[in-house]
């Protein structure tokens, strides 16, 4: 398993095993960008744009970690019961 350098802040698990791939490092997106901005001084924008181009964008085969963006979704009182 490879670990993205620097991103330890933002480490949040493993990926659970895929017949298609090999467990990895999972990072959650937000916990990235803050890391680049506090620890390099960009703003928001130079950050994601940094993320986007030189770790999101840095295959290193199968054990490339995966970074997650966790959002909020507001369901409906029927998919609610359908749950």
């Amino acid at each position: 398993m490879l670990l993205a350098d620097g991103f330890e802040k933002a480490f949040i698990g493993v990926s659970l095993m895929q017949p298609s791939r090999e467990e990895v490092a999972v990072y959650d997106y937000d916990a990235c960008i803050e890391v680049l901005m506090s620890r390099d001084n960009m703003d928001e924008e130079q950050a994601v744009d940094y993320f986007y181009f030189n770790v999101v964008g840095a295959w290193v085969g199968d054990y490339t970690p995966l970074f997650i963006q966790q959002q909020t979704i507001e369901l409906t009182i029927e998919q609610q019961e359908e749950l």
